[in-house]
């Protein structure tokens, strides 16, 4: 399994043509409590870029952006009884949804997790 990360702090991790999608953990650190988590529909089509979910906290609410193009397959259902997950692993037990890659090259362009750290380094 590969981890890619995207410029706007969400992380996608690979198995074949199947993908998690997550924030990052220094998203969560910026959102800071996160009170709610609207992950989309199974069955959904998503395009590389759009808005894919939202979350919300106590500071702000954001969009989350599909970082590949893809059908979801499955959300996180433990996030709409506990939205605190994405606080407590957000880059683990704190995943949003799966989707089936459409095209799976997309994610080639994504930061690994070295580029990635470098570039929150320099934020």
């Amino acid at each position: 399994m590969s981890r890619y990360f995207t410029q706007d702090h969400e992380w996608i991790q690979v198995d074949g043509d199947t993908a998690t999608v997550g924030i990052t953990t220094y998203a969560q650190s910026q959102l800071g409590d996160i009170v709610f988590v609207e992950t989309p529909d199974a069955g959904k089509t998503v395009a590389k870029g759009d808005d894919a979910a939202v979350v919300e906290s106590v500071k702000a609410a954001s969009d989350v952006y599909a970082p590949a193009s893809g059908t979801v397959v499955e959300d996180n259902p433990a996030l709409a009884d506990n939205p605190a997950l994405v606080n407590e692993d957000p880059e683990g037990e704190g995943w949003f949804f799966k989707l089936t890659l459409s095209n799976p090259a997309e994610v080639e362009a994504l930061m690994d997790e070295a580029a990635y750290k470098d570039f929150v380094e320099s934020l």
